[in-house]
C-alpha cells in the first residue's frame, strides 16, 4: 500500500493560483491511479482531478480549464495545479491513490480562497 502526504495549501485571493504537491511512498507508484478530491465544510467529498497511471488526465467539470493534474513516477509525485481560484474552491484537498481494491489517502491540505 502507498501513503501519502499533501502539501501547498493556504489563503489565496480570488483570480489567483496554488500548487498542491502529493508526495508518496511505499508502494510501486506508477501503479496506480492518483486522484485529487476536495471537501468543503458541511458537504460531502468530491472528485476534483484523475490522472490514470499510464497518464491520462480527466477533469470535473467545475475545474476544467482551471486546474491540471500531472504526476512523476520517478519522483512519486502528483500535483495538482490550480489557477483562477474562485472562493467555491476553498476546501480540504486530499490525495488519494487507487488500484483495484486498494486506496490510500493524505491527511488533506486547506486551500482558502478569500479576499
Amino acid at each position: 500500500q502507498v501513503q501519502l502526504v499533501e502539501s501547498g495549501g493556504g489563503l489565496v485571493q480570488p483570480g489567483g493560483s496554488l500548487r498542491l504537491s502529493c508526495a508518496a511512498s511505499g508502494s510501486i507508484f506508477s501503479f496506480y491511479n492518483m486522484n485529487w478530491y476536495r471537501q468543503a465544510p458541511g458537504k460531502q467529498r468530491e472528485l476534483v482531478a484523475t490522472i490514470t497511471s499510464g497518464g491520462s488526465a480527466n477533469y470535473a467539470d467545475f475545474v476544467k480549464g482551471r486546474f491540471t493534474i500531472s504526476r512523476d513516477n520517478a519522483k512519486k509525485t502528483v500535483c495538482l495545479q490550480m489557477n483562477s481560484l474562485k472562493p467555491e474552491d476553498t476546501a480540504v484537498y486530499y490525495c488519494n491513490a487507487r488500484r483495484f481494491s486498494v486506496s490510500s489517502w493524505g491527511q488533506g491540505t486547506q486551500v482558502t480562497v478569500s479576499s
